[in-house]
């Protein structure tokens, strides 16, 4: 086995894809997770590059998922998390069924806080690890027409610097948040919003977003939100008016924006 052990959550695709590569390329044993048989795929992928991979087929939405994951860990040490499992539904709240909302929270909120909590605190008790967990700038906008996702990623931005303020006598302990922009993954086509401004606008390139989180997250920093544009609108968010961003997003998101 390599020394170092890696859990990449939402790794099928996208930025979760791209951050198992990260490790993969580092040299850690990975084991990742989504809940979707192109996990495994993407672990044929990954073992590619001389990575040990083992994938895990399970829902995050639920604590039974989680459990799923850890235990496939055996007991080994987890050198670091990147917790990046996330789900949307586009489209008016009045509009979504409870399963699709509740589905979201579960899985950006309840799920990601789980895990945290029992991977930290083992982190804790060996006195190293790193952590890295996928917010997003929509974080700091209202979200008309995606506001369940705005609204979960609002509560991981706020969470996870809270814990980073509980954690800081933990020395060897890190924990990061990615705050990134649009970014060219799937999300948009599985948050039916291909139809929007903001599903067909140019997005980021995931494996960019990918790197500069992990090479943030293996520096110890706090946060990190990527490309200009997106830095100037986290700015904006603090003297911007509330009702200003909700109409902002509105005109992005709202369905059937990208044919007007």
């Amino acid at each position: 086995m390599a020394e170092k052990f890696a859990i990449v959550t939402g790794a099928s695709t996208g930025i979760g894809y791209h951050l198992a590569m990260c490790a993969a390329k580092a040299g850690y044993d990975l084991l990742i997770v989504a809940d979707e048989p192109a996990i495994h795929t993407a672990a044929s992928k990954l073992a590619a590059e001389g990575a040990r991979v083992q994938p895990v087929e399970a829902d995050l939405a639920t604590l039974e998922g989680v459990d799923t994951l850890l235990a496939a860990a055996d007991g080994r040490r987890i050198d670091v998390l990147c917790a990046n499992a996330g789900n949307s539904k586009g489209g008016g709240f009045l509009d979504q069924s409870l399963e699709d909302w509740r589905r979201s929270i579960d899985t950006n909120v309840t799920g990601t806080v789980y895990i945290l909590q029992r991977v930290l605190s083992a982190m804790v008790r060996q006195g190293e690890g790193r952590v890295l967990v996928t917010g997003s700038i929509v974080g700091f906008i209202p979200g008309p027409f995606n506001a369940i996702y705005n609204a979960t990623k609002a509560f991981i931005d706020n969470f996870t610097e809270a814990l980073r303020n509980e954690l800081k006598e933990e020395k060897g302990v890190t924990l990061t948040t990615l705050m990134p922009g649009p970014t060219e993954t799937e999300f948009f086509a599985r948050a039916d919003m291909l139809d929007t401004n903001v599903g067909q606008s140019k997005k980021d390139d995931p494996a960019e977003v990918a790197r500069k989180g992990w090479n943030a997250m293996m520096a110890g920093e706090g946060h990190i939100t990527t490309g200009l544009k997106n830095k100037l609108q986290v700015a904006g968010s603090g003297v911007v008016p509330q009702s200003v961003l909700a109409e902002a997003h509105r005109k992005i998101a709202e369905p059937g924006s990208a044919d007007r």
